[in-house]
């Protein structure tokens, strides 16, 4: 019976798992998102989050911890430097999952792992919506007020030289 037994195993040994698990989370903090599975994604999210909450505190004792889970200088020193910065004010949920399609040798469900504050694209575009309260009364605009329209400068049409073309007379090739 699999009483209290909630992780994915993901079909594989304890050891296989363990080590599956830290180079995709190595992979992740280095590359900062990574197309995988979504079993090995959802497993990947248990695993990482915790870790990326202990780097919030940068002591010895985290880093060794982290270490231990990683082992990989460069995630280690890439996670505590870069990442802990820019999640230090989040309580949580640092991996976004992105459903894509399946893969086709086995239909397997594919998807996109991603650390949440590090996808420009996806930060740009939530700077740039601002969502605008509408009112059912009218526009708040009044019609007495004047309307300016802004004056619009011509820039002057520039052509561009005949492109200058060397000719070869007869007299040259034949020396």
């Amino acid at each position: 019976m699999r009483h209290n037994k909630k992780f994915n195993h993901l079909g594989r040994t304890n050891t296989h798992r363990k080590a599956m698990l830290s180079n995709m989370a190595t992979s992740l903090i280095i590359h900062k998102r990574i197309k995988t599975t979504v079993a090995k994604a959802k497993a990947l999210r248990i695993y990482v989050e915790p870790l990326i909450t202990k780097s919030k505190t940068d002591s010895t004792h985290s880093r060794r911890t982290v270490f231990a889970y990683l082992r990989s200088k460069e995630a280690v020193t890439e996670l505590f430097r870069d990442i802990s910065v820019k999640v230090a004010d989040r309580p949580g949920g640092y991996t976004r999952i992105i459903k894509l399609s399946n893969r086709l040798g086995d239909n397997a469900e594919m998807c996109l792992i991603e650390l949440v504050d590090f996808n420009e694209h996806m930060l740009n575009a939530k700077e740039t919506t601002k969502k605008s309260r509408r009112s059912r009364r009218g526009s708040g605009k009044t019609a007495d007020a004047p309307v300016v329209k802004a004056k619009v400068e011509e820039t002057p049409v520039v052509k561009a030289e005949e492109p200058v073309v060397d000719t070869v007379s007869d007299d040259e090739t034949k020396a």
